[in-house]
């Protein structure tokens, strides 16, 4: 665990000395107050909730998200430190965990520093705390869930750029599957039973369903299950590389 955590407050650590991070922030603060306020239809819908505010998520993190995974191992990889980092008395599990866990932290800060959307909301009228608390757990997870992939997905490569449309394109392709558009597409070209567990793997399904309070131990363990599988997968695409 010393390992792990010392590597995580070195990467935490390495967001900050560049504008990145900064950046980020900015960005995530200003496009969350933008989709709910006026493109989510906040004020009129008339409701005291965060309703709104929640949907945009699974969309601004297709974008913002990648954007910090695709750093995680293809920087190392271009700027010749990742051979440094193999050497080093630290296992890939460790190292890969160090990794996501910083950039899990940092994620969980900027959704924290939305806070005043939370205060207006109760300003305004009287939500129930309990179901934007949970809606905050899940974007949480979901947010995890980008991450471990996009962590998998820099292993692949040396370049960023390459890293991040991947990792934009899964993770769309995520979301995609649990949409009724799509599943009534493939209703003739597959049994029942393989369309149902094709909507099951649905990031959106899992994370409106937390969103709206019902925090059932299936959308939790989806999440977890989820981040657990990509990160051993880009342990193992590690290893691989590290095979003479």
């Amino acid at each position: 665990m010393s390992a792990i955590s010392a590597l995580m407050r070195r990467e935490l650590r390495s967001y900050f000395v560049t504008p990145v991070a900064y950046v980020f922030l900015v960005m995530f603060l200003v496009l969350a107050g933008i989709l709910t306020f006026y493109s989510g239809d906040f004020y009129e819908r008339g409701q005291a909730d965060l309703q709104p505010f929640f949907e945009m998520h699974p969309w601004l993190y297709l974008i913002l998200v990648p954007s910090v995974s695709m750093r995680m191992w293809a920087e190392e990889a271009k700027g010749g430190t990742l051979e440094l980092l193999l050497t080093l008395p630290i296992s890939l599990t460790q190292a890969m965990l160090g990794k996501f866990f910083a950039a899990w932290l940092f994620i969980g800060l900027a959704l924290l520093l939305t806070f005043p959307i939370w205060v207006t909301v109760n300003y305004l009228g009287a939500p129930d705390n309990g179901v934007i608390l949970a809606g905050y757990l899940g974007s949480w997870l979901m947010a995890g869930a980008y991450l471990a992939i996009g962590a998998c997905l820099s292993t692949l490569t040396r370049s960023q750029v390459v890293a991040f449309i991947l990792t934009v394109v899964v993770c769309f392709l995520l979301i995609l599957v649990g949409q009724p558009q799509v599943l009534d597409f493939l209703q003739g070209m597959m049994p029942r039973k393989l369309i149902n567990a094709v909507a099951h793997l649905s990031l959106l399904r899992h994370f409106e369903a937390i969103a709206r309070g019902v925090l059932d131990v299936r959308d939790l363990s989806y999440f977890l299950l989820s981040i657990a599988a990509w990160l051993t997968a880009g342990v193992l695409v590690l290893d691989l590389k590290r095979t003479p």
